[in-house]
């Protein structure tokens, strides 16, 4: 073994001990208020580890980082709903909706969410759930400051069934310690979060928890819809209404589209893609010419590229060669979060972006501002370091070889089991990572019972992966989750 490895183990080790003790300490509480609608909202946070043991060894195996803001003066919770809130990757902390959406206090952004000049300030958040519902902010396994205490422990959480599982572990627990079993429980998730919820809501049913709504935030649940494999064509499909959405957003469509109204558009593009372009593809090689050259034209039409482009591309446009080709000609690429979102490459030659312009703008302001709230006003210390996005994590995942992850399945099945859940679905037109196209597919091929379709509310939004980042959007989501909470609540 090398010194440098020598080195790295014996800090790993080091981190693991604090990591340790770190879990076995106390939760912080602290008091804090905030004005919201011009009343005064006074509430508790606690920022602390949740112990995750062996069940049959009961030996410590991790610790989940968390943050909970609980509104005073509820003496009665039974009626008061508690919505346990995680994002995505797989490896994302929740740091981005808790900071973002959905905690008291905010990032503040640009008002499109692009990012500000440093320094960061963080700000109240008009827009807060927390006068709709206590918050339970769950950090898995790899993200945040949550660990395996063992190195070799991570492949047991780094993967779909480890993860569900996890996660499921920390909601009975917290339900134990702060007493709610009988309160309205509801599930928010973003990205890869969608895709635990949705896991969450067969996996919790079975552990003998109901569960009132789920709010699934840039929806991902089947895989296939996103994975430009060879053979694969339905992501061709569903991702092209939202290489609509962003070449109309960087005005690169033909003149007779760029001056209507982006739903009218998406409503025609999205009929064309699911009929003639669906069954071009289909056809492969055996695609008569003349029908070939009216696809090429059109798909040109819709997604602002060249006919000679869509053409070497085999009528097939993937995503990172979208991002980069749209505005090739301006030096500019778009972002796979956000596609309103520009980037800057060393070279404009290359094939696909260098990075997500949408990605790096949230990051620094995120992760400073976590770092300062969870010492100054939350009070949790501590010098290991926390992991917005881990990319640890994301590379060395288990997926299942030869198949597509899809959690659909499950969530039909907790539906089924539980007919009273309701599920919200919020999508921004401009999400390259999750298309909104992409999820209505897949809700569209559930078999859900027909009486369980009413059960689902769906969203559309102006902006992109994370649509609070545009302040205007934040707000209409607020509203949105207000209306779907008295929506789950009614029956």
């Amino acid at each position: 073994m090398t010194d440098e490895k020598k080195e790295a183990k014996a800090e790993n080790n080091d981190e693991l001990k604090g990591f340790r003790e770190l879990v076995e300490k106390e939760p912080v509480q602290t008091r804090h208020s905030m004005t919201l609608n011009g009343a005064e909202l006074a509430y508790t946070a606690t920022a602390g580890m949740m112990p995750l043991h062996n069940p049959e060894t009961g030996e410590l195996e991790a610790g989940l980082f968390h943050v909970s803001y609980i509104l005073d003066g509820i003496e009665d919770t039974s009626d008061r709903p508690l919505i346990f809130v995680f994002n995505g990757g797989p490896g994302s902390a929740s740091i981005w909706l808790h900071l973002g959406a959905v905690g008291p206090r905010r990032v503040r952004m640009q008002d499109e969410g692009f990012m500000p000049a440093p320094p960061y300030r963080l700000e109240e958040n008009p827009a807060t759930w927390l006068d709709l519902a206590d918050l339970v902010f769950i950090d898995p396994v790899g993200t945040g400051y949550s660990r395996a205490l063992k190195k070799d422990l991570n492949k047991k959480y780094w993967n779909l069934k480890g993860d569900i599982e996890s996660v499921g572990e920390f909601i009975r627990l917290f339900l134990n310690r702060s007493k709610r079993w009988d309160s309205p429980l509801f599930l928010a998730g973003e990205s890869y979060g969608t895709t635990r919820a949705a896991g969450l809501a067969g996996h919790l049913v079975d552990q003998g928890i109901g569960l009132n709504g789920i709010v699934l935030i840039s929806t991902i649940l089947n895989f296939q819809t996103a994975r430009f494999t060879r053979g694969n064509d339905l992501p061709y499909i569903v991702f092209l209404p939202t290489y609509t959405a962003a070449a109309w957003y960087h005005g690169r469509l033909p003149e007779d589209l760029q001056g209507r109204p982006l739903e009218d558009i998406l409503a025609e593009v999205e009929e064309w893609a699911e009929t003639d372009y669906t069954l071009a593809l289909a056809k492969g090689d055996r695609l008569p010419e003349e029908e070939r050259q009216t696809c090429i034209k059109t798909l040109s039409r819709y997604t602002g590229l060249s006919e000679n482009y869509v053409n070497l591309a085999n009528l097939r446009i993937h995503i990172m060669r979208f991002c980069k080709e749209l505005l090739r000609d301006e030096g500019r690429t778009v972002g796979r979060l956000d596609s309103r979102f520009k980037g800057i490459d060393a070279e404009g030659v290359s094939e696909v972006p260098d990075f997500d312009p949408s990605m790096i703008a949230i990051t620094p302001p995120y992760t400073t501002l976590l770092n300062q709230y969870v010492r100054s006003e939350l009070g949790f210390e501590t010098d290991i370091k926390y992991e917005p996005l881990s990319f640890s994590v994301n590379k060395d995942w288990e997926w299942d070889r030869g198949t597509f992850p899809d959690t659909s399945e499950a969530l039909r099945s907790g539906l089924s089991k539980n007919p009273f859940v309701r599920v919200m679905v919020a999508q921004g037109y401009y999400d390259l990572a999750t298309p909104h196209f992409a999820i209505n597919y897949t809700l569209n091929h559930m078999a859900l019972d027909p009486a369980l379709r009413e059960n689902f509310k769906t969203t559309f939004y102006h902006a992109g992966h994370m649509l609070y980042l545009d302040v205007g959007q934040l707000g209409r989501l607020k509203e949105d989750v207000k209306d779907f909470i008295v929506f789950s609540l009614g029956d």
